[in-house]
């Protein structure tokens, strides 16, 4: 008997060989700063756990739910109406899934057959490539580099590239590499989608995490994108519910009810308690997640502005909870000097050679740690003289 050859698609997961690494740090007694893996540790709302608390308590909620509420549905729509100012969404343009990874596959599978091809970004969050190898699509990478600010060029695609292409995935504000989108690559994303008729998925992850400038925003409120595309919202880093996997996909009908027919195959739908708590986010207050900007925000400038005292580029970090720092000193290897500096500095970074070709050279570190913190591990690096 031999397991099926879909799974020689992935290398070992490189978080899984870092927190491997990480543990037998700390058991030899040693101070560990994981800055790797993009867990929020902020606490989720009191309103939030009072209500998932307040649902649990109902025994008919612990039914197959088949179906996303009317209630969380019109929450969603209503939401995109107040925060992004995205009026007329319907029901139909909107469907739950258990958090971006899942929701990505059957976005792709819905869109595709085996052989075809999706424009994925390079560097780009590892599910992006994952999802449309699973799906049996082909990889189709767009460098996210320096030169254009590491967002989206989409008049250096390959035009019968683009042209073979179904769909293009489209993140931002971006993970790993920081970039926030600007009016005008929205508008040229657009254009260049019905240019060569192929559909946009954008992930709108981290629109509450931007730095240096007005409120992140949505793809699906700039005109034409509702008919060229669907966008992921999820509530996860906003609303520090990660572990409850909260996202919606969201945009043209036929998508969204393509990736719902295939989900509806494998999956019961959404426990009622979740999409309760989902429907209290939407629907609540959002200080804490301004304040929460605020202390990213803190995060990210005591970390760029102490590793630039030591001698480091300052790192791309205009939105997400992630920075992008180019290696320091004219070192390329990503995974030697992220093995290095956790062994020496005690500092757990992400290779940017994981997030793809363009990302070697580069490393990824998360702003899971309070500015004091930060500080000391910069104070780590330098002192390791790495």
């Amino acid at each position: 008997m031999e397991l099926s050859k879909r799974l020689d698609l992935f290398r070992a997961e490189v978080f899984a060989a870092l927190n491997e690494r990480r543990r037998a740090l700390e058991a030899q007694g040693h101070t560990v700063y994981d800055l790797s893996v993009g867990t929020p540790d902020f606490q989720p709302a009191p309103h939030l756990v009072e209500t998932l608390r307040a649902s649990a308590l109902d025994p008919d909620n612990w039914k197959y739910s088949l179906h996303d509420k009317d209630a969380l549905l019109d929450a969603v729509c209503g939401y995109y109406e107040d925060r992004y100012g995205v009026a007329g969404i319907g029901r139909e343009q909107v469907m739950s899934c258990r958090g971006t990874q899942e929701g990505m596959l059957w976005a792709i599978e819905a869109l595709t057959d085996p052989g075809d091809t999706v424009l994925v970004p390079d560097p780009c969050y590892p599910v992006f490539q994952n999802a449309t190898k699973l799906a049996g699509a082909t990889c189709a990478y767009y460098p996210l580099t320096a030169e254009h600010d590491f967002l989206p060029y989409v008049d250096g695609i390959d035009p019968a590239v683009a042209d073979a292409a179904k769909a293009m995935i489209v993140s931002l504000p971006a993970n790993p590499v920081g970039s926030v989108g600007t009016p005008e690559v929205y508008e040229r994303i657009i254009a260049f989608a019905r240019e060569h008729d192929l559909v946009i998925i954008h992930d709108n992850a981290y629109s509450d995490i931007i730095f240096d400038g007005p409120a992140g925003g949505s793809f699906l409120a700039y005109p034409g994108a509702q008919e060229v595309g669907v966008e992921f919202l999820s509530l996860s880093k906003s609303f520090n519910v990660t572990g409850m996997r909260l996202s919606f996909l969201v945009g043209r009908p036929d998508i969204v009810a393509g990736a719902k027919k295939l989900r509806g195959q494998v999956d019961f739908g959404m426990f009622y308690p979740e999409q309760d708590v989902a429907i209290a986010a939407l629907t609540g207050p959002r200080e804490q997640v301004e304040e929460q900007r605020m202390k990213y925000q803190a995060r990210r400038d005591a970390l760029c502005e102490g590793l630039e005292a030591i001698g480091w580029d300052r790192p791309n970090a205009h939105g997400s909870m992630f920075v992008w720092a180019r290696l320091p000193h004219g070192r390329t290897d990503s995974i030697d000097f992220a093995l290095e500096l956790m062994d020496k500095a005690g500092v757990i970074v992400t290779p940017g050679a994981s997030f793809g070709p363009s990302g070697e050279g580069f490393c990824r570190m998360a702003l899971v740690l309070p500015p004091e913190r930060l500080r000391e591990a910069v104070a780590a690096i330098k002192a390791a003289n790495i």
